[in-house]
């Protein structure tokens, strides 16, 4: 796919994804839904890419959904004249902002933000699937839904309590209102804030540690075990899950090779590839 909304990089075993709308504040379409998940299909496929950095152009991460179309833009009718698709039927609905948070959350390869500014309705659900946040000092963000006179999107009923606690997440939901980095980090929607001019430098750190130092396979069925568990009442399915991995794991050449290195003390050469030998049972995950 042509990217015309984004703009992405790959170097050093990471890819770059950066939301290129400035003169819209990078405010979400369609088009942009459906650039994120071919970059991400593209991530998925290369070996090379270790990690996924998130970021905005300009002054924005990402100012929600772009409203150009006016009273009729959360209107199911005005989806159907911009994508040229029948009207659906209410139980066959699927809104956009989820489609994408459901691609995301699918991803095999980590997944950072690097919120670089406003951070607003979908442009901060879409954030929640992602592994690690990060702020600069100038982000804001606001789950501003009921002030649109909308229900949350992006499956943020899910995420967002799991994230910072349901007291939290229904005060942001029930008014709306815009806050700022301080209050995220105080509330752990992200992990740390940092100086504008040291947000990128901090996330590419990460995502150096992550793509340098361990093995593609393993980090995949983590990141899979670690979501998966978040609906689970117990540590039983845990229990289970986690024992079918470390037994495909254990004997792998990735293990071998982990513990050899660390005996020999020199860095490890993992070889197990995502794109071939991820374990069957992750390649069946449901689409929609």
């Amino acid at each position: 796919m042509e990217y015309e909304q984004i703009a992405v990089e790959a170097k050093d075993g990471i890819m770059t994804v950066r939301l290129d709308r400035p003169d819209r504040m990078n405010a979400y379409t369609f088009r942009m839904r459906e650039e994120i998940s071919a970059a991400l299909d593209r991530a998925d496929a290369d070996d090379d890419v270790r990690v996924v950095v998130f970021t905005g152009s300009g002054r924005a991460f990402c100012a929600g959904a772009d409203l150009e179309q006016g009273a009729a833009t959360f209107d199911p009718a005005g989806h159907s004249v911009v994508t040229g698709e029948p009207e659906p039927a209410a139980e066959d609905f699927r809104d956009d902002g989820g489609k994408l948070v459901m691609r995301l959350f699918r991803s095999t390869k980590p997944l950072i933000a690097a919120v670089n500014g406003p951070a607003v309705g979908v442009g901060a659900t879409m954030t929640l699937p992602m592994d690690i946040r990060i702020a600069s000092e100038d982000a804001r963000f606001g789950f501003v839904f009921a002030r649109r006179g909308i229900t949350p999107d992006g499956c943020s009923t899910w995420f967002l309590p799991k994230v910072v606690g349901i007291d939290r997440a229904l005060e942001w939901c029930f008014t709306g209102r815009v806050f700022g980095a301080a209050e995220a980090l105080e509330a752990r929607l992200v992990r740390e804030v940092v100086p504008a001019d040291e947000l990128l430098d901090r996330a590419y750190a990460i995502a150096r540690s992550i793509a340098e130092r361990t093995p593609a396979v393993a980090v995949a069925v983590t990141r899979a075990l670690l979501w998966g568990m978040q609906a689970e009442p117990d540590p039983w399915t845990a229990h289970r899950l986690e024992s079918r991995a470390l037994h495909w794991a254990g004997g792998s050449a990735d293990a071998r090779e982990g513990v050899v290195a660390f005996l020999e003390k020199r860095s490890p050469n993992f070889g197990l590839r995502v794109s071939s030998d991820l374990p069957e049972y992750l390649r069946s995950w449901p689409t929609e």
